[in-house]
């Protein structure tokens, strides 16, 4: 046996539906205090503190982004080149 339900509603009316809480003021609070934050942050080494207190996985996380991010600006400037080099076994 098959049966199929089709629900047309908003995300706010599902939300609603499967009994979800409401957090836009939360999110909306959130916001502002991260907006605040981040606009009297007076140094890099502030926000990377921050980054390293928030960030998933802690430092190691932050270090695997960082890496990520150099390596896409290098792709991006042309020196793609990578550090390891892969050679084929001759037999």
């Amino acid at each position: 046996m098959k049966v199929t339900v089709e629900l047309d509603c908003t995300p706010e009316e599902a939300r609603r539906l499967i009994g979800l809480p409401d957090v836009a003021k939360l999110n909306e609070s959130y916001v502002q205090e991260m907006s605040k934050f981040l606009q009297g942050a007076n140094s890099v080494e502030q926000l990377q503190n921050f980054t390293k207190i928030i960030a998933p996985m802690g430092e190691a996380g932050l270090k695997m982004f960082s890496s990520f991010l150099t390596g896409a600006m290098g792709a991006a400037s042309g020196g793609g080149k990578s550090s390891t080099s892969t050679k084929k076994k001759s037999d």
